[in-house]
């Protein structure tokens, strides 16, 4: 085998090496629920327009029929809300509603919220969140 060989198959394994770090450090954010405590609370039309509830917390995800992702998050939301019934889930399809979607500057799918009663956004994610991470974050808005 010429050195020429050997070059360009060790730069081919560097450069899978490279693509696998950088796609592992950006999944790694994937699902992390971040607070959104300095956001203002929604306007009355908004809280309406979204679906949101007035009595609780509201989970809210949105999703496309095309995207795979969204399936898991609405099993998770499901799951989350089953045992806790006091808050409500509401899915927005992005292609049916890509002006909610605008509002709240979604620029991926799956995206979820969670809105506290009074319509402020508490926590956002990307990706497909754990049902505990999501169980933690509602827990303290349901005292």
């Amino acid at each position: 085998m010429s050195s020429s060989w050997i070059a360009v198959i060790a730069v081919l394994i560097a450069a899978f090496g490279l693509a696998f770090v950088i796609g592992r450090l950006l999944t790694l954010r994937s699902g992390l629920i971040k607070g959104a405590a300095e956001w203002p609370a929604l306007d009355d039309s908004d809280v309406d327009a979204l679906g949101l509830s007035r009595t609780g917390p509201t989970v809210l995800h949105f999703s496309a029929v095309w995207c795979g992702p969204c399936a898991g998050v609405r099993r998770v939301v499901d799951q989350v809300c089953a045992e806790l019934p006091e808050v409500t889930h509401v899915e927005i399809d992005l292609d049916a509603d890509p002006e909610s979607a605008r509002k709240l500057s979604v620029l991926s799918l799956p995206t979820t919220f969670i809105f506290d009663a009074d319509g402020r956004q508490r926590y956002r994610t990307s990706g497909v969140p754990t049902a505990a991470d999501l169980r933690s974050a509602l827990q303290p808005l349901l005292a």
